[in-house]
Parts: C-alpha cells; sequence; structure tokens
C-alpha cells in the first residue's frame, strides 16, 4: 500500500478554497478606529438592568458597531465582518429607537410628576413601572371641598388606597383628634395593610378635610391584579405603605402622654389594652394612664 501524499492533499484544498495564505503577521497595529470600536463595546456591555440600563447598553453597543462597521469597510477582504456589523449597528439603533420612543411615550401630568418625584423616584422606579401605576387608577385626580369627609366612622367600606396630593386632612376616633395627614402620604395605609385580598372591612377612624384636598385613588381590585403581573410594583407599594403606617405611628407616638405629663410609647404592647373610655379622656393629646403595681 503507498503512503499517503499529505502535500497534494494539502494543495488540492487551496486550490478548492482558494484563499490566499497569511505569509506573515503584520508589524503595526490596527487602525484607531477598531480599538475605538472595542472600547464602546466594552463600555456598553457594562451598562446595568432596568429601562435606562438597557438605553445605556444599546447606545454603546450601536455606536461601537458602527466604529467596527467603518473599520470593515476599509478593508476589502473583510467583506463578511463588515456585513454582520452593519446588521449588528442596525439592531441595536432600532432598540435605541425604540426605547427613546418609550421614554418620551410616558408623559406625566404635574401632580402624577411631583408624585413620582417625592414618592417613587428615590426608591429607583422607572418610569415605565410609575406609568403602569398611574395606568391602574387611570390618571385621575380626585378632589374633597372643607369639612367634607374621605372616610366615616363604622360606615365607609375599605376598597380604595388613595394618597393626598395637596391640602390637608383630619384623622378623628370617636370625635377625638388623631393625627393630620399631609401631601404625599396616604389617606388610608393602615386600613389596607390591615385586609388580606380576600377579606372586607370598614373605616375605623374618620377623616376629614381641613380645607380643599387633592388626591389619587386606586381601586382594590385594580391594584391587586396589577401586583399579581408585576411582582416589582407590588413589593415597592408594599414598601411605600408601611413606611407611611410607621410614620404615622410616630406622629401619634409625639402625641401621647400619661396623667404624669411623660411622653408615652405607644408602640410598647400594654398600649393595646388600654379601654377606649379612658383614652376619651383626652383634651388635646391622648391621655394614657399609667399602669401601677397591684397591691395585695
Amino acid at each position: 500500500m503507498e503512503p499517503l501524499d499529505v502535500e497534494a492533499l494539502n494543495f488540492t484544498v487551496e486550490a478548492a478554497v482558494g484563499q490566499p495564505l497569511c505569509e506573515a503577521w503584520r508589524e503595526s497595529a490596527e487602525g484607531s478606529v477598531f480599538h475605538l470600536a472595542n472600547i464602546l463595546l466594552f463600555l456598553g456591555f457594562m451598562g446595568g438592568s432596568g429601562f435606562y440600563g438597557l438605553l445605556y447598553l444599546f447606545t454603546f453597543l450601536t455606536l461601537g458597531f458602527f466604529c467596527s462597521t467603518l473599520w470593515a469597510w476599509g478593508d476589502p477582504c473583510s467583506t463578511d465582518s463588515f456585513l454582520w456589523s452593519f446588521a449588528l449597528f442596525g439592531v441595536c439603533l432600532v432598540q435605541v429607537l425604540h426605547a427613546s420612543y418609550r421614554l418620551r411615550s410616558v408623559s406625566l401630568s404635574e401632580d402624577f410628576q411631583e408624585l413620582y418625584n417625592c414618592m417613587f423616584k428615590n426608591l429607583g422606579v422607572s418610569l415605565t413601572h410609575f406609568g403602569k401605576i398611574v395606568t391602574c387608577c387611570e390618571g385621575d385626580i380626585h378632589t374633597l371641598e372643607r369639612d367634607q369627609c374621605f372616610a366615616v366612622e363604622g360606615k365607609t367600606a375599605i376598597d380604595k388606597l388613595s394618597v393626598l396630593l395637596s391640602g390637608r386632612v383630619c384623622v378623628t376616633v370617636n370625635g377625638e383628634f388623631l393625627h393630620y395627614i399631609y401631601p404625599f402620604q396616604f389617606l388610608d395605609s393602615p386600613e389596607w395593610d390591615s385586609l388580606r385580598p380576600s377579606e372586607e372591612g370598614v373605616f375605623q377612624v374618620t377623616l376629614r378635610a381641613d380645607n380643599p384636598c387633592r388626591y389619587v385613588v386606586w381601586r382594590r381590585k385594580k391594584l391587586y391584579l396589577l401586583f399579581a403581573k408585576h411582582r416589582y410594583i407590588a413589593k415597592i407599594f408594599a414598601l411605600v405603605v408601611r413606611n407611611d403606617i410607621t410614620d404615622k405611628l410616630y406622629s401619634l407616638n409625639d402625641k401621647a402622654f400619661d396623667s404624669s405629663g411623660h411622653r408615652y410609647d405607644l408602640r410598647l404592647p400594654s398600649c393595646c389594652h388600654i379601654p377606649g373610655t379612658e383614652l376619651e379622656k383626652a383634651d388635646v393629646f391622648v391621655q394614657v394612664p399609667v399602669q401601677r403595681p397591684k397591691t395585695v
């Protein structure tokens, strides 16, 4: 059996393929456009998450693939590189235009823009997610005239979640003052957090407008449907609602004094067992009786 002629086989492959061999490496480096393209691609792939991260990513990728296209255009032997770079440049450019259109399409009124800046922007909520929140409430602004009640103790059903935009609301129980609600605070956060989605209840306090007020309302069923679709929005609302409840508890704590004039901490468990008739003795502040040891 004759030995295999390797050189003849190599010659046949070279003739069939028709590609020139690389006789020597280039002595000089590639041009500045080639290096700029790779730097831009590197910066693009460092983009973060979220809407603005997406815009950052595709902006740098568009610039990077554009520079790569320019570099490939100058080399007649790199037709494939030019076509792929140009195709990827076109795809990334479309993504940038689409993201810019989405950013522009989220147009908010002055009231909702202020609500976003005060309550949601610092939490990193994107305008896209906030747009879904605004859509859930249909972008409606409700009003209260002076001395008009938002909720009546023992009568008004808990079927919504509301945020005060302007004005001031007075909260009372059994005719006694508890605290005020100021702009960009929830009107009914304790009631909302006290019920499960399947439960129903009524307000245990009365909310009355001290002056003309404006507020936004999310209906209970629509908001829970939004939470089911977007778990991120549900976590954001859980955070802001419970933070609002904490602020209300601290405002109550500043107005609670015992019979000796000492401030009483409403967060103590013993406060939960105070009879309602003793709380009615309050004039301006809530008076909490001092618990004395029992004598035998």
